[in-house]
């Protein structure tokens, strides 16, 4: 227990204290909320890769996932890293960061607003993300609440409050910068602890081949191969179809999570934007993949103790904590600052997101006229502590699973917001009845599915939700009334400036 609780103090300690060396700069909006544009490659790239993976992933999607599909999971983290790292920060990161910087937009809201030339667009993108980043933002703390009472035997309520301080507190000292440097720290401790955790795992299991080998003897109780040994580790798992499903919402879905692309920002010059590709994606490979093919064998540690007692159904929240239950007293102190340092790093990077969006979106020009740059600061700190109070509020009575809360917010926000960005980046023939239509679409599909249910899985509703916008936007842009060519064409001119760089950098012809 000392050592512990000596981890725990010395990790507290170095975040308020990054909080305190950060608030130089914070000074400004545009430092307190991006850094002032100037973050470099392993910090982006390392703020990408901890917002990405939370407690969520860790303890509740791995589980989860590990037990329906077995080591197929591990495609989940592949795709995590190709399609949600590698080919976000190809596809996205340089014309993100042109583009908003060209029109000094500051979060995906203002973005809507500034490119399609429309307050009401920037508004309703403001209500969603107000909306739907609170559940999100709940959800992270509930795995990380099993892991504690797994190792310090310490009630939930006190959990889920002492991480909510210490983030707040860093979060509201130096912004931004305060966040990017805690998500390297915090992104080092994961890399180090998935693979101590993994290593640990498997050698109580015999070694590898000998766990894989237990794995393939077990049958199938999944409807698409009922009773089948083997199923479980073979190349697609049991289930191929859900399994693509879930790849498509926790990989394509980060291209529209505000929190996501708020990165592509900040981000300081070419060479950080080339080296963050690298980062973030090797980090993904280390960090999903190891989380999704550690839950892979979650089979191996069947016992009543993942069970509902009333129920007789698997409780998949609880099924890593069991799998962890058994390591070492040192390791287990590991797995508790990898899994605080995952989830705090993706709740600062929330509460950040919510509280720029609503005061700069929201707040400023509409329901106050007037906000000075130290009102729009303070009035910015003032709603990270309040919905961070609301976040608590909501993980104190939680749903059943963390993966529902968090697939109904995945979907929603990338349902909504994927597209309309996407194409606005690239096609100057999106219309605002496109984006309304996206809008609609991406949150009209979850939420009804919520409360109607006609797609079982809310993993595979959020990336039904995603692919549906991808469609509804073209098609309505086609046929509504375009901008004025003048607007567009001012838009986009920020792609045609000239710059002079090294012939190490790009080839001129003679």
């Amino acid at each position: 227990m000392g050592i512990k609780i000596v981890l725990l103090v010395i990790f507290f300690a170095v975040m308020v204290g990054v909080g305190i060396y950060s608030r130089r700069h914070a000074t400004s909006v545009d430092g307190f909320v991006l850094g002032g544009r100037s973050v470099g490659p392993w910090l982006t790239a390392f703020a990408y890769g901890t917002s990405y993976f939370s407690a969520v992933v860790f303890v509740g999607y791995a589980g989860q996932f590990g037990w329906k599909y077995g080591l197929a999971s591990t495609w989940i983290g592949i795709g995590n890293a190709v399609i949600g790292s590698l080919l976000a920060w190809v596809v996205l990161g340089r014309r993100t960061k042109v583009m908003t910087q060209h029109l000094k937009s500051k979060t995906m809201p203002d973005f809507f607003g500034e490119r399609y030339d429309s307050k009401a667009l920037k508004i309703a993108a403001s209500v969603i993300v107000f909306v739907f980043l609170i559940p999100y933002t709940a959800s992270v703390y509930n795995g990380l609440s099993r892991l504690f009472e797994m190792a310090f035997h310490i009630p939930y309520a006190w959990c889920v409050v002492v991480m909510a301080v210490f983030t707040a507190v860093y979060v509201i000292l130096g912004g931004y910068m305060a966040t990017a440097i805690n998500d390297f720290i915090q992104g080092i401790i994961m890399l180090g602890g998935i693979v101590a955790v993994i290593a640990a795992v498997l050698n109580g299991q015999g070694g590898f081949m000998n766990a894989v080998f237990e794995m393939a003897q077990i049958p199938s109780d999944v409807a698409v191969t009922e009773g089948q040994p083997g199923a479980f580790t073979s190349f697609f798992g049991p289930d191929p179809l859900n399994l693509l499903g879930v790849v498509i919402l926790t990989s394509l879905g980060t291209w529209g999570l505000p929190q996501m692309i708020g990165k592509f920002y900040a981000i300081r010059d070419e060479k950080s934007i080339n080296t963050g590709t690298v980062i973030s994606t090797v980090f993904a490979i280390v960090v999903s993949g190891g989380c999704y093919f550690l839950g892979g064998f979650a089979r191996l540690f069947d016992s009543p103790e993942i069970y509902d007692s009333a129920t007789g159904a698997v409780v998949y929240d609880s099924i890593i904590p069991h799998m962890l239950s058994s390591l070492s007293d040192i390791l287990i102190g590991i797995v508790v600052v990898l899994v605080l340092s995952a989830s705090m790093s993706t709740l600062s990077s929330l509460v950040l997101t919510s509280s720029s969006t609503m005061t700069l979106d929201l707040l400023k020009g509409n329901i106050i006229k007037k906000m000075s740059e130290k009102k729009q600061i303070v009035t910015m700190q003032v709603l990270i502590v309040f919905f961070i109070v609301i976040s608590v509020v909501i993980a104190l009575n939680p749903p059943t699973f963390i993966a529902q809360l968090m697939g109904i917010s995945w979907g929603a926000l990338a349902g909504a917001f994927l597209a309309p960005f996407l194409y606005g980046l690239y096609w100057k023939g999106v219309t605002k009845a496109g984006v309304w239509a996206g809008f609609v679409a991406g949150v009209g599909l979850t939420v009804s599915n919520m409360f109607l249910g006609f797609i079982e899985s809310p993993i595979n509703a959020g990336a039904a939700a995603m692919i549906l916008s991808l469609i509804v936007v073209p098609v309505v842009s086609l046929i509504t009334p375009r901008l004025k060519k003048e607007k567009t064409d001012a838009v986009f001119a920020c792609y045609e400036e000239k710059v002079t760089i090294t012939k190490k950098r790009s080839l001129q012809q003679e």
